[in-house]
């Protein structure tokens, strides 16, 4: 693929190499988003969580001051040839968990999996949660499939399985200091 065919593209079905494109990163509030950027970061989510994962749920927060639009959330948004590729999503001590901070909705499209973007996206919010949340221990809830993949950025699993609308899930806890 040439520089030629990337100024070309339409969008991401056509792209083949994906590890060679370079991902733009954006840092959010809520109230900084745009409605495209808001737009495109609930399809990615709701096309991940609940399409392709057949999982029927409300993902959208009905408190006005909560998660998605609490004033400490930070959406971290990942950007190839001007298409959202990556996002996730970073909540303060309080909001999923009383003593963490937490990351989730971590989300990557169909075409860019097995890239490395993943690994990048989340070196990207490790950076983050120590620039915005310096010393604050980190807990997600992860999918137990995903369970190697946090480990190899020093996520401990702290719980045994349980099920989070019918997905095996499992706790999991990176120390400040790791």
């Amino acid at each position: 693929m040439n520089l030629h065919d990337l100024n070309n593209l339409d969008n991401l079905d056509n792209l083949d190499n994906l590890e060679n494109i370079k991902t733009t990163w954006q840092v959010k509030h809520f109230d900084e988003l745009s409605l495209d950027q808001l737009y495109d970061l609930l399809k990615l989510r709701i096309d991940v969580f609940v399409v392709e994962q057949t999982c029927y749920y409300p993902d959208l927060d009905s408190e006005p001051n909560q998660l998605d639009r609490h004033k400490e959330t930070r959406h971290l948004l990942g950007y190839q040839n001007n298409k959202l590729v990556a996002y996730l999503r970073i909540l303060a001590q309080g909001q999923s968990y009383e003593d963490y901070i937490s990351i989730g909705r971590v989300a990557i499209v169909e075409q860019a999996r097995g890239s490395g973007l993943g690994h990048e996206l989340m070196n990207e919010a490790l950076k983050l949660c120590q620039q915005y949340f310096p010393k604050k221990n980190i807990k997600i809830s992860a999918q137990q499939h995903l369970t190697a993949y946090y480990q190899q950025h020093a996520f401990e699993q702290v719980s045994d399985m349980y099920l989070e609308d019918d997905i095996p899930h499992v706790a999991m806890v990176k120390n400040a200091t790791i």
